[in-house]
Parts: structure tokens; C-alpha cells; sequence
């Protein structure tokens, strides 16, 4: 037991002072089990966390307008041949309405998503047209940042949404390994998804790329997506936990215990200290959020609010009718932990600088 805490404290002791770890360094980290060196690799966490946003803490607001999807990744309850799945497209008010609530509730950022809806897709530029108006309308009413998450957006729209005034653009891998992520995203080009995120940094956007772990992940495959966050430079990194959907053909594939996760977000934070790494309501609701802010997320992400009608990811319903996914709710959570909401001028602050470096 010496031996490895030793081993242990070394590495850590090597995040404190920003050193890259190694691959095996980083194998060795995510192998760990026994509570009491979790409990050391959570502390490294915070303290990398601390030193470059103190005690602050953005959030997010989820606006998922439109839970049509032309795709069939086998672990999400919105794949297209799903037809016992009650689905919704919201109206332009509806999306203003929800977007400004969410505003005055106190959301430092507006993320506006969709599956990939054939209502937009298949004639793109009239499709996202409105989209578009409705991005330039939020942004005067409020010049709150915004993040898409609609898929592989086409190129000519990708920078229409950036003249229009979005931030950033996220469409998550979910994996790098690309056998397993042919067997997540069925039909669907790694390349082309990948190259996209590369072409809208390129454009000046904030990238968020996102993981799910538990599908049949490795740690090998977590140290190697990674390098890819790193290489594509990504500003806001994800990690969620696999949850079993109904009506999918992984439903009766089984959870891993959500430590793994925890454990995710932390290496996440000892590899990119300056990053921002969410802690999402999706998965576990408000319940979960103490245990992923220990862990060293400073993001909270899919606040909802309860009569806006719409739904959420990971669990379609969890928290939003009863008022759990908003503002009022995290801040009692932010402050058990030490943590307090940050200014939206600390947040457009964070923005400008990671635009320009």
C-alpha cells in the first residue's frame, strides 16, 4: 500500500506544479478504486480548480427545442426509429420565451439544442433561417453568450450562427476509439464530425467537445480522447455516465457506477486546470451535483426551467417538473461545497480570453 501511495502522491504532487503527466501516469490515476486515494486525486482536483477560478462557478441554461433526430445512435432514447418516444418541436416564441426566462433566472450562458432534425436538415438553409433570427434576436435583447448543439451543422450555417453572435459550438464524439464509435453513432462519419469542430475553432468559436463513459470505454480509450481534447484545443470538457434507455439497442446495457465519472472529471481538471468542465443535472439531477463539483467541475449544466414543457438528455424528465433544474435550486448546492455563481462579467471575461489566446 506504501508503494502505491507513494507512486500516488508523486503524480499528484507533479499536477500541483502543471507538469504533464504521462499516458501511463494518467492509466494509473483512472485505475484507481480505494476511496482514500479517490478522495487525494479529488482534492488535486479542486486545488487546480481554485488557482484559476477561485470559488466561482458558471451555469447553464438547456433549451432543447426540437427532440427529432434523423440519426440511430444506439444509446439515445431520441433515435429516430424510436416511435414510442412523445416528441416535440417548439415554436419561435416558445424557444424566446424559454430563452429569456432562462435569462432573467441568473444563467451565465443560453445552450440551444436539437437532434438532428430532418425539419432543418434537409433543407438547411431555409430550415435554420429562423434559428438564425432568433439567435440575433436573444442576442439583442440580452447579449447572453450562446452555444449550438445541433449536430454536424453545414459549413455556409456554421458561420452564419457565428455572424449571427454564437459562442460556442459543441457536438460531442462521445468516444475516440473509432470501432466503438461506429457501434454509438450508427451510420455516421467520425471524420466529418471531427473536422467540423476543427473548422469552427477555425472560425473562432468556443469548442466544447463531450465523452460518455460506461458504453464499453477502456481507460486506454480515455487517455487517448484526451490527447484528441488537447490537439483540438477544446475550451469546455464533458464527460457524462452511460444511461440505459428504453426502446434502444442498449437498454439492457449495464450502468457503471457513476465513480467513474467523478474520476473522469477530475483527471480532466489535473490534465486542463484552465478549462471549464461541467457538472450536468442530466444524468443524476440536482442529487448528483454536489459529488461532480468534489470532483472538480466548475460548470452547471441543463438548468431547465419546470414549465417551459421541454425535456432533458441522459433522463428525459428527471428534476425539471418539480423546479430542481433551476437557479434558485443550485445555489444552495454551490455553497455546501464553497462555491458561489460567478458574475456575468467574470464569465464574458473568460470568454474574451480564451477567444484571443
Amino acid at each position: 500500500m506504501k508503494q502505491v501511495m507513494s507512486k500516488l502522491d508523486g503524480i499528484l504532487e507533479k499536477a500541483t506544479m502543471e507538469v504533464p503527466l504521462g499516458r501511463e501516469e494518467l492509466l494509473f490515476l483512472l485505475g484507481l478504486s480505494e476511496q482514500e486515494d479517490l478522495i487525494k486525486v479529488f482534492k488535486t482536483a479542486r486545488f487546480l480548480r481554485t488557482r484559476y477560478f477561485k470559488d466561482k462557478v458558471f451555469i447553464y441554461g438547456f433549451v432543447y427545442f426540437s427532440t427529432y433526430c434523423r440519426n440511430e445512435c444506439s444509446f439515445c432514447l431520441y433515435r429516430k426509429s424510436n416511435l414510442s418516444l412523445a416528441r416535440y418541436r417548439k415554436t419561435d416564441s416558445e424557444i424566446m420565451e424559454t430563452a429569456m426566462s432562462l435569462v432573467k433566472s441568473g444563467v451565465h450562458l443560453l445552450d440551444l439544442t436539437m437532434g438532428e432534425d430532418p425539419f432543418y436538415y434537409d433543407n438547411p438553409k431555409l430550415g435554420f433561417d429562423n434559428l438564425i433570427k432568433i439567435v440575433k434576436l436573444i442576442k439583442t435583447r440580452s447579449d447572453i453568450p450562446i452555444m449550438i448543439s445541433m449536430g454536424v451543422i453545414p459549413e455556409d450555417i456554421l458561420k452564419d450562427f457565428k455572424d449571427a453572435g454564437v459562442d460556442w459550438y459543441a457536438t460531442y464524439q462521445e468516444t475516440h476509439a473509432q470501432d466503438l464509435f461506429h457501434n454509438l453513432r450508427l451510420g455516421q462519419n467520425f471524420a466529418e464530425r471531427m473536422e467540423r469542430k476543427k473548422l469552427a475553432r477555425k472560425m473562432g468559436f468556443l469548442i466544447e467537445e463531450g465523452l460518455l463513459t460506461g458504453v464499453g470505454d477502456t481507460d486506454e480509450d480515455l487517455v487517448d480522447s484526451l490527447e484528441e481534447m488537447k490537439t483540438l484545443e477544446a475550451d469546455q470538457l464533458r464527460v457524462m455516465s452511460f444511461v440505459p434507455q428504453k426502446n434502444t439497442p442498449m437498454q439492457k446495457f449495464p450502468s457503471v457506477p457513476r465513480q467513474r465519472e467523478m474520476l473522469i472529471i477530475a483527471v480532466m481538471r489535473i490534465v486542463f486546470p484552465d478549462r471549464l468542465i461541467p457538472a450536468s443535472l442530466d444524468v443524476d439531477g440536482l442529487n448528483g451535483l454536489a459529488e461532480r463539483l468534489n470532483a472538480g467541475a466548475n460548470v452547471v449544466t441543463s438548468v431547465i426551467p419546470p414549465q417551459s414543457g421541454l425535456a432533458g438528455v441522459s433522463n428525459q424528465s428527471l428534476d425539471i417538473k418539480d423546479g430542481n433544474r433551476t437557479v434558485s435550486k443550485i445555489l444552495p448546492v454551490l455553497e455546501q461545497c464553497g462555491l458561489i455563481r460567478a458574475s456575468r462579467e467574470e464569465y464574458a471575461e473568460w470568454i474574451l480570453h480564451h477567444k484571443i489566446r
